[in-house]
């Protein structure tokens, strides 16, 4: 696979992940962990069949092995942030501080897998970085606190997955996103019945969950996890910041969800950090 294929592979998979902040707000009686449940009994079906498809399931998903299991544990970090964030806080807020991905991916990248970071990446960061603050103006007052820091849990899960998909070094990381749906239920039931949050919500909301973990997120783990082969881990996460852009003005043009001047300014500059990265990127590898 090219680069720019798995480039533009990872740039679907932030459009695709975009829509999940307005379908969560359509979501108005099932708590996060009852939405990280569901979502995830949507998720595991079509990545079994999926596996079904290359050989036998299990022998695949024992095959990735610890990290595997790491990029699991990284992915409930990743979904049960983003809902609990998406629920509490404007999708704004939540999505600019899932693009905290790209800092937390580069520092572990450079740490554990000594992985090259090019200084054209560090400056398309560090415009990413402006455009963010761009964004937000004056701070996150508007968000709540608890809100904010799930996103950025968020963000330093989906790191964690990102590089583990380097470190393992395998053809196929599926298996991973796979464990990841299954620690999610457990975790999700878990915690609804610690926290004596009802997992049984209404059927449509069931639904529109499992669907959401059907269509949009797996759909989007697997572009990006195709995606992820041939991409840096820094790289990875600063293309699919696509959806930072795109997740604000799909609830403003349904809901009608205010979305600042300083916003749609601060998302020109951090879509120009994304192409240009893109771009760099093209030019490394040739």
């Amino acid at each position: 696979m090219k680069y720019t294929t798995g480039a533009a592979l990872i740039f679907l998979a932030g459009v695709l992940w975009s829509v999940q902040g307005l379908i969560i707000r359509n979501i108005h009686e099932a708590g996060s962990w009852a939405v990280l449940v569901w979502r995830s009994v949507g998720v595991l079906p079509v990545l079994l069949i999926w596996l079904g498809l290359q050989g036998r399931v299990w022998p695949q998903i024992r095959s990735v092995g610890t990290p595997g299991i790491l990029g699991g544990l990284g992915l409930v970090m990743a979904f049960s942030g983003a809902i609990y964030a998406f629920q509490t806080t404007t999708v704004a807020n939540a999505v600019l501080l899932f693009s905290a991905s790209p800092f937390f991916a580069a520092i572990l990248g450079r740490v554990l897998l000594r992985e090259h970071v090019s200084a054209l990446t560090w400056f398309a960061i560090g415009l990413a970085a402006l455009g963010i603050l761009v964004m937000v103006g004056g701070g996150l007052a508007g968000g709540a606190l608890d809100g904010n820091i799930a996103a950025l849990l968020s963000a330093l899960g989906f790191a964690i997955f990102t590089v583990t998909l380097r470190w393992g070094k395998l053809a196929n990381m599926l298996p991973a996103v796979v464990l990841g749906g299954v620690f999610s239920v457990l975790a999700g039931v878990g915690a609804g019945l610690i926290l004596q949050q009802p997992l049984l919500v209404p059927i449509n909301e069931i639904v529109i969950a499992a669907a959401m973990g059907a269509v949009t997120l797996t759909g989007g783990m697997l572009l990006y996890t195709m995606g992820s082969r041939v991409v840096p881990a820094a790289q990875a996460t600063l293309i699919s910041l696509v959806e930072v852009l795109l997740a604000p003005l799909w609830v403003w043009l349904v809901l009608g969800e205010t979305v600042s001047q300083g916003t749609l300014i601060g998302g020109a500059v951090l879509l120009a950090a994304v192409l240009l990265n893109a771009y760099g990127g093209r030019v490394q590898r040739a």
